[in-house]
């Protein structure tokens, strides 16, 4: 059996994270560390939230669709304008207030609940 390299394997798992974020359906939010526990790495959320910055250079990846776990804006920094994530969640009808989704546990959307 060939080895997978460290690379390779950040590679697969990046493109797993896309492909749970990509099934995020609009007006949902998820959270990283959700989605770490449903690709079987739990405790790896900021794993999900490095391969959610590198997914800025592709299309149709929905990545302003993930926050914390407590529903903030944690990651609006890395997107093409500072507002930009919360503009992204307004227009889906998603309300934001402080940088936090409102109605956080009625948005949430849990892959391993949703994806059976």
């Amino acid at each position: 059996m060939p080895k997978t390299d460290a690379s390779e394997k950040r590679t697969n798992f990046f493109q797993d994270v896309y492909e749970v974020v990509k099934l995020i359906p609009p007006g949902r939010v998820t959270s990283y560390g959700a989605i770490a526990s449903y690709l079987g790495a739990k405790g790896s959320a900021r794993m999900v939230g490095w391969a959610l910055i590198a997914s800025h250079a592709q299309h149709g990846i929905p990545a302003y669709r993930v926050v914390n776990r407590n529903g903030m804006l944690t990651g609006k920094q890395h997107f093409e304008s500072f507002d930009a994530m919360q503009a992204h969640l307004e227009s889906e009808g998603i309300k934001i207030k402080d940088d936090q989704v409102q109605d956080f546990d009625k948005l949430f959307w849990d892959p391993a609940k949703e994806l059976l």
